[in-house]
């Protein structure tokens, strides 16, 4: 095998398109992973965790990527991050108000997508479809714009006691997945969800919490030869060395013939990429 690319390891970038498109970022190399479908590949852990913040040298990585000291001061890594309606910016004690008015303070949309049966998820319009093909969603459907994170996490928690806000990952990764009619799941939620809804309107405003009754589904067609059978997770942690055919790729995932790995997790991580 040839070494093809080494860094540090960075969510892979994702283009849509008939078949989703995937590339392996390793600092400022990309390789065109989809051209490596049906044929070996090895990934090799180098020891070394960079902070993907700071930079600095870590032996062990939090929220994806980060140093502890970054972990526990960086607004991006606050617990109202992953349940945005904890949020404390009108408190005064958001971790870096000026980051939080720029993140947080912007259009953020409510959605229906299926990876594992349908769930409920939020989401920056930047990051439209990048968040669906990153979970592994066949299809998705937007159901809300609200003005800000904080608003988005009261809609989502509210569909949430009707609908999971979870992927079930391995129900994922083997592909037994059946497209659904996220119109019809949509409109039988709304109506569980009305009452929650009404008093969000009215506590906000209906400019501030808009309901997009004419978006459309949008189907994702992820590149895959064959989904595993059983489930073997790989883990950089516990061996350096992650090898095998690659089979496809779906979410973070990459599936190959000896187990699957998800590459977000191991985000700021020293790879070389061998094929």
């Amino acid at each position: 095998m040839n070494v093809i690319a080494q860094g540090a390891l960075v969510k892979m970038p994702a283009e849509i398109g008939p078949q989703i498109r995937y590339q392996l970022k390793l600092d400022d190399q990309l390789v065109e992973l989809n051209d490596y479908i049906g044929k070996p590949i090895k990934l090799t852990y180098q020891g070394q965790i960079n902070c993907t913040h700071c930079g600095r040298k870590t032996n062990k990585s939090f929220a994806q990527g980060y140093c502890y000291p970054c972990f526990k001061k960086l607004p991006q890594c606050d617990l109202c991050i992953m349940s945005p309606e904890k949020c404390h910016y009108d408190q005064g004690t958001c971790r870096d108000p000026s980051w939080g008015e720029q993140f947080c303070f912007q259009s953020h949309y409510v959605y229906l997508a299926n990876s594992s049966g349908v769930k409920v998820g939020i989401t920056r319009g930047t990051q439209i479809p990048t968040r669906w093909i990153d979970q592994g969603a066949i299809q998705a459907l937007p159901i809300f714009r609200v003005e800000t994170r904080f608003q988005s996490g009261l809609v989502e928690r509210i569909f949430g006691e009707h609908v999971t806000d979870k992927t079930n990952w391995r129900a994922m990764l083997k592909g037994q997945v059946d497209r659904l009619d996220l119109y019809a799941e949509r409109d039988r939620l709304m109506d569980l969800c009305q009452p929650g809804l009404n008093e969000l309107e009215n506590r906000f405003g209906l400019q501030a919490i808009q309901r997009l009754a004419d978006a459309e589904v949008l189907e994702l067609n992820f590149p895959v030869l064959n989904f595993p059978e059983k489930i073997t997770s790989l883990n950089f942690d516990k061996n350096p060395v992650v090898e095998g055919v690659l089979q496809g790729i779906k979410g973070q995932y990459l599936l190959l013939d000896s187990g699957v790995i998800n590459l977000r997790k191991f985000t700021a991580y020293q790879i070389g990429f061998c094929a």
